[in-house]
This record gives structure tokens, C-alpha cells and sequence, in this order.
């Protein structure tokens, strides 16, 4: 979803149209960009990468704001090249695929604030790679369909929790802040966004062991309404029945019930298990 505040801001005097194979809704409202921008705190030194400014209102916002550098990331060759025409001196926009884009070169020695108002249909994929793969992100506030927000943000034992859930917990601690009406988008989307912000956790608190948890999410969550000891046992993966044993969760119980804290531990106890086998 990309943002935009009227046709006028297009470079040719006309109304912008959407493309639907790209996801884009363009926000019209200026007062929803400037919270959205608000929630990044941004200072005069801050580096700031916008994800898909389309139009431009977001990006707008942002540059009124201290910075010290923005970088924007379009798929649309047209809007890249209009944001970079039109861009403030601090802005350069660059022609490419966010979900390429190599998050890792996000580190702690230049670190980078993160937003963008993101197309439904890449929001999940997205936000995943971002707060595992960089480093050096400062905080992030992105517009996201509210059912993915809910997911994003939902605790243990709750309709939304889920893969995406615990992931994204396991690196950051995201926030609903408010959610946006579909009649503040050109053309409306079919259902209601949510705006969150991010903040990161400390390195060190972060998953020591990424793959296993990536792949035990997948295991348990294509079966969330089955029992962990059941599940683990169809598995068939190589330590991972004694790593849940180690891990010493009750068998019973469903993967919708264990914290991130839980498959982090199960994670870390298979990784022994595969190291002893090595």
C-alpha cells in the first residue's frame, strides 16, 4: 500500500492510478502521514529508509521532519523516478523490490529507522525479513491490513497468535497504535489498515538459533489445533522429539499456548541435539 495526498502531486496534474498487480491504495489523508511519521521520532541525525512512497504524501511528512538522509525504496518505475525529480536534498530514491532489497546491510555502525505504508500482499514476508536479517534498525512504524496487524502484535493463546506472531516477538515488540478507515485510501481497499510501530530487542536477546525456530514454526503452526507431542512425533526430524522432552513442555498442550520464550528453548535444546549428532 502506498501512500499518496492528492493527484496534483503526481508531476502531471491528474489524479495517480493504482496499480492493482502492485497492491497500491494511496493514502489521501495528511494528518495520517504525519502520525504515522510521528511514531519514528525523527531527529536531526536519523537515517530513515521508506518503503513504496508511491505519490509521495508520506514521504512529504517525512521531510519535514529533522533527518539526516532518506532512502526510498520503490517497485514502480515511474513513482521512483517522480520522488527522486521531486525529492528534498536529503532524499534519494531508489528503483527496487523491498523484498530484495538486502536488509543485512542494516548494522549497528550506521543504523537506519525503518516505515512505509506496505502492500498487503508482500506486508508479512516483508516485515519478517526486516527485523530478523538487520541489525541496525532503530524503530519501524508500518501500515499494514489490520488482521495482519493483530497477528503481528497478538500474545499467546489468542486468535491471531500464530508463526508470524512469534517470529517478529522474538526479534522486536510491535504495537498496534490506530487503525485507518478503507474511505482514506484512492481506491478504497475491501477492509480496515492498522498502523504499528516496532521497537527492536537487544541483540543478545535475539534468537540464537534462527533457522531451527523458523523451521520448528512451520512444523507446529501447519498444525496448530494438534497436540506438541503429537506433532513433534510426526515430524520425524532428527533430535527434535528429545529437544521437546529436554524443553520439558507438557505434551498436551498446543502450539497456540507457548511463548516465544517456549520455541526459542525447544529451538535452542534441538540445536544441542544436532551438534551431539554432528
Amino acid at each position: 500500500m502506498t501512500s499518496s495526498n492528492s493527484g496534483n502531486n503526481s508531476g502531471k496534474g491528474h489524479a495517480p492510478r493504482a496499480k492493482k498487480s502492485l497492491g497500491q491504495h494511496f493514502l489521501r489523508r495528511e494528518d495520517i502521514c504525519h502520525r504515522i511519521a510521528a511514531l519514528i521520532a525523527p531527529c536531526a541525525t536519523d537515517r530513515i529508509i521508506e518503503i513504496g512512497p508511491g505519490p509521495g504524501a508520506l514521504t512529504r511528512a517525512i521531510e519535514a521532519a529533522p533527518h539526516a538522509r532518506l532512502l526510498l525504496l520503490e517497485k514502480d518505475r515511474h513513482w521512483a523516478a517522480e520522488r527522486q525529480r521531486l525529492g528534498g536534498k536529503h532524499t534519494q530514491a531508489v528503483l527496487t523490490d523491498a523484498l530484495r532489497f538486502d536488509w543485512r546491510r542494516i548494522s549497528p555502525q550506521e543504523p537506519w529507522k525503518i516505515i512505509g505504508n506496505l502492500p498487503y500482499n508482500v506486508a508479512s514476508p516483508l516485515i519478517w525479513d526486516i527485523v530478523s536479517l538487520s541489525e541496525g534498525w532503530q524503530q519501524a512504524a508500518f501500515m499494514v491490513q489490520k488482521e495482519v496487524g493483530q497477528r503481528l502484535a497478538a500474545p499467546p493463546d489468542s486468535g491471531h497468535y500464530g508463526a508470524l506472531s512469534v517470529w517478529v516477538q522474538s526479534y522486536s515488540r510491535p504495537r498496534v497504535e490506530f487503525v485507518v478507515g478503507p474511505g482514506a485510501f484512492s481506491p478504497p481497499p475491501k477492509v480496515d489498515s492498522a498502523v504499528l510501530s516496532f521497537m527492536p530487542l537487544p541483540v543478545s536477546e535475539r534468537p540464537a538459533h534462527p533457522a531451527l525456530l523458523s523451521r520448528l514454526l512451520r512444523i507446529c503452526f501447519q498444525q496448530r489445533r494438534k497436540q506438541l507431542g503429537g506433532i513433534f512425533r510426526r515430524a520425524a526430524q532428527p533430535g527434535l522429539e528429545n529437544a521437546f522432552e529436554s524443553a520439558q513442555i507438557a505434551s498436551n498442550l498446543r502450539p497456540e499456548v507457548l511463548s516465544c520464550h517456549d520455541f526459542q528453548r525447544i529451538a535452542a535444546f534441538w540445536a544441542s541435539q544436532l551438534d551431539n549428532k554432528a
